[in-house]
């Protein structure tokens, strides 16, 4: 069984079938919401609304530690994840969808790790490419199958939020080497690392970064509900396409 975390734009996945919810605890605290049963496309799978399911918790108030944990403890074979981001880069405009195989962490102040305390012993993980390979594959030729352009590769960088980036910010971000912002990338992707569990990200473009392309001089957030809506039954096609793919 595979595990779907979805973020703004997704708080639900109504191509779920059977649905049925499981309310569960961690030593973190509550995850974001409970756990979503069901079949995607004839596969089992179960999915966690990020933001909660009346997309109500903020990217820096959410207790990650607690959702990655759940999904550990269903045994679940690997994680993906959807969020909504904002393209740094030229090409990466509203309604691109990309799978990122980097990561750049601005984060602060989130609990960022399953090691900690008096008990517990320091810990390292290897985080040099921070998504799963397979998974990332999986992706990949699911929007193959799927008909659905995407672009494979890109380096997220994840912002605090849950304000906006200035202009400013976008133009360092790129200068670091980012391609795509958005605010929930991290510490979620390490804490899979930590937990030993497979993950990868696909990213769903709904406006141009601050300072760059149509948001030069503001991003018109009322514009972002329309291109947020179609991408994301986009990129449900290809959730649909990778949990067939899976063994």
């Amino acid at each position: 069984m595979y595990a779907i975390i979805g973020g703004s734009g997704l708080a639900k996945l109504s191509a779920l079938q059977k649905q049925r919810r499981r309310v569960m605890r961690s030593p973190y605290g509550e995850p974001s919401g409970a756990l979503t049963f069901g079949q995607l496309a004839g596969r089992e799978v179960v999915f966690l609304a990020r933001h909660g399911y009346g997309h109500t918790i903020a990217p820096h108030e959410i207790n990650y530690r607690a959702n990655v944990w759940a999904l550990k403890e269903l045994g679940v074979q690997g994680v993906f994840s959807v969020a909504t981001v904002g393209g740094v880069r030229a090409d990466l405009g509203p309604g691109t969808l990309v799978v990122p195989d980097q990561i750049i962490d601005y984060t602060h102040s989130r609990k960022n790790t399953f090691f900690e305390g008096a008990e517990a012993r320091v810990t390292h993980i290897d985080f040099t490419l921070p998504y799963s390979a397979r998974l990332r594959a999986a992706l990949l030729e699911a929007a193959r199958a799927a008909g659905e352009p995407i672009v494979d590769g890109a380096t997220y960088a994840c912002t605090q939020g849950p304000r906006l980036e200035t202009a400013a910010e976008i133009e360092r971000i790129a200068g670091d080497g980012g391609d795509l912002v958005g605010m929930t990338g991290m510490p979620e992707a390490a804490l899979a690392r930590e937990a030993g569990l497979e993950y990868a990200a696909l990213g769903v473009v709904v406006n141009h970064a601050a300072g760059r392309g149509e948001s030069r001089q503001q991003v018109k957030l009322e514009d972002l509900e329309n291109v947020m809506r179609q991408t994301v039954t986009r990129a449900v096609r290809i959730l649909e396409q990778a949990v067939q793919g899976e063994p």
